[in-house]
């Protein structure tokens, strides 16, 4: 391999991406918007929004606003339902020159495996990412993504249902994340992506009222990276399976980070607001940094920092 031409390809659960760098779910839409501003084929993969059942309008508003370093959201979801994304969304994915990654979403299990059914019959998906993780969903997502016997039962039968490999997205808001993942792990889980969220708070002080309609949100951006990284080694070396890293992601550098902290991957989330161009950045970089210390492969920067 010329180190002058780097192999930039990484393979997650047996399906290949042509790069490391993905998109984060709910930053991204299906991809329509952003189609307009670059070229979706130069990503490594494509992740869309959260997928349920049926429509969710999602939480009250206001659901967003500004942190030092980062953001917090509380959405709760919003999405047509499965039926509108796979007569509008998927045609539109599946002709685009990358893989495609269906975040799937859902209050109980049973509204998992209805999604997860519905998807096992259509062609244009890669892998699923089932999100047990979101903390803006008050009818038990956080619950069920923090109980281990719970992460290995719903995996286990996404898994049987999904015809396709699935990847589990994990919560941070656990007190040791390396048991959830070898949960994901015994379940039979293709991979496992880290982090989602972490659930956070602001007041206004003024007003003596909550910024946020929800109360609370998911806090992203740079001001999570230090504990995604962290967390991203720490289940590097819990579990077998591929790490998808993601938490703070604004540039080549941090993506690096991930990269050498032990994840065969990165996705890209709370960036594609500020910068819709940061993911070619972020692929640009990478490969600049292999030319520059002469790594023939991307794949050698997976978990070098021990």
């Amino acid at each position: 391999m010329d180190a002058g031409n780097p192999r930039m390809a990484v393979e997650i659960a047996g399906v290949v991406l042509k790069n490391p760098v993905m998109v984060s779910s709910g930053t991204f839409g299906s991809g329509m918007e952003y189609a307009e501003m670059l070229d979706l084929s130069k990503l490594g993969a494509v992740t869309t929004k959260g997928i349920s059942a049926v429509p969710w309008e999602g939480n009250a508003v206001p659901r967003i606003c500004e942190t030092p370093s980062g953001m917090l959201n509380a959405i709760g979801l919003q999405n047509p339902g499965v039926e509108v994304f796979l007569e509008r969304d998927l045609p539109f994915l599946a002709a685009q020159d990358t893989a495609v990654i269906v975040n799937v979403a859902g209050h109980e299990p049973e509204e998992y495996y209805r999604v997860v059914d519905r998807l096992a019959e259509a062609d244009g998906i890669d892998l699923l990412e089932i999100n047990l993780s979101c903390p803006n969903v008050r009818a038990g997502g956080l619950t069920l993504g923090t109980d281990p016997e719970m992460v290995e039962e719903v995996t286990a039968e996404c898994v049987r249902r999904a015809g396709r490999p699935v990847i589990i997205k994990l919560t941070p808001n656990v007190t040791d994340i390396r048991t959830i993942a070898r949960a994901a792990e015994a379940g039979g889980a293709g991979a496992v992506s880290l982090i989602n969220t972490l659930t956070g708070m602001k007041i206004d002080t003024e007003r003596q009222t909550f910024l946020l309609a929800n109360r609370t949100g998911g806090l992203s951006g740079p001001a999570i990276r230090p504990v995604a990284v962290r967390m991203v080694y720490e289940v590097s070396h819990a579990v077998s399976i591929p790490v998808i890293g993601m938490g703070g992601i604004m540039c080549a550098q941090d993506a690096l980070e991930f990269l050498l902290a032990g994840a065969s991957a990165v996705s890209v989330g709370m960036a594609n607001f500020v910068n819709p161009y940061v993911t070619l950045e972020v692929i640009d970089g990478i490969r600049e940094y292999l030319v520059r210390k002469k790594i023939p492969d991307v794949r050698e920067l997976v978990g070098a920092v021990r």
